[in-house]
């Protein structure tokens, strides 16, 4: 399939596309194995979009146990050139609260132990790509443009930090990530960003703001229900800003 416009990877909160129809699914296994679901394929709005739930669209696979690699590969298998990712986070710094939609253009990974390169296997080709900037710049500005375009209120930077999970952040462990420049925090932001980069494909985040991170609110637990409704509200024109990047 060659007429993917775009492919979607849906994070916490976010597991199936708000209007897409006359949907077409595939279960699809690949090269590093199967996907943390099925792919599902339609149309949103006039434009072909490809839509894969990152954690299964149960919420049953954690940050550090998702098959990154097939989940790309398997977007890929089916036609797809550019992705957008869709990451639930934190905010940590003024200008990225709860409900704020960010196009971060900086990464930092505190991961650790996950398969982070299709050059995992032995006699695979030994690739080192250009991560200097992690995001792909031209899908970035698109995905600015067709905020501007559709009226979605977004912060146009920001860097985001990668953390373990699926625990969430000390107080001390934010300070830290703060210190660091760190304005996010969030769980699958890497390798995932990476290994498209390998992978070839255009690549870019969306990172929806769920809740403050330890420390940088109002010092209130943060309860699935807050991040749950949090994104709910925050997703509400995506729909829109999707399909006019998936036109451009």
């Amino acid at each position: 399939m060659t007429d993917i416009a775009l492919a979607v990877i849906g994070g916490t909160g976010v597991y199936k596309l708000a209007d897409l129809q006359d949907v077409d699914t595939r279960e699809i296994d690949t090269a590093f194995g199967k996907p943390s679901g099925p792919v599902r394929i339609g149309m949103l709005l006039g434009q072909r979009v490809a839509f894969l739930a990152r954690h299964g669209e149960g919420h049953s696979v954690p940050p550090h146990l998702i098959n990154y690699r097939a989940n790309l590969a398997a977007l890929k298998q089916i036609g797809a050139k550019r992705v957008l990712a869709l990451n639930t986070v934190g905010g940590i710094n003024a200008g990225f609260g709860p409900r704020v939609l960010a196009c971060p253009d900086q990464v930092i990974d505190y991961t650790w132990g996950r398969i982070s390169t299709i050059c995992e296997e032995p006699g695979s080709d030994v690739l080192h790509i250009d991560f200097g900037d992690p995001y792909t710049t031209m899908l970035r500005h698109k995905i600015i443009a067709a905020a501007r375009v559709t009226g979605v209120s977004l912060v146009a930077r920001g860097c985001y930090g990668a953390t373990q999970g699926p625990r969430l952040e000390t107080k001390a462990e934010i300070a830290r990530m703060k210190r660091d420049g760190c304005d996010l925090v969030g769980m699958t932001g890497m390798p995932e960003a990476a290994l498209a980069r390998e992978l070839g494909l255009d690549y870019a985040c969306l990172a929806i703001v769920a809740n403050w991170a330890a420390g940088c609110g109002t010092g209130e637990e943060i309860t699935m229900a807050e991040v749950l409704s949090n994104v709910e509200a925050a997703s509400n024109g995506l729909p829109e800003l999707i399909a006019e990047l998936a036109r451009g």
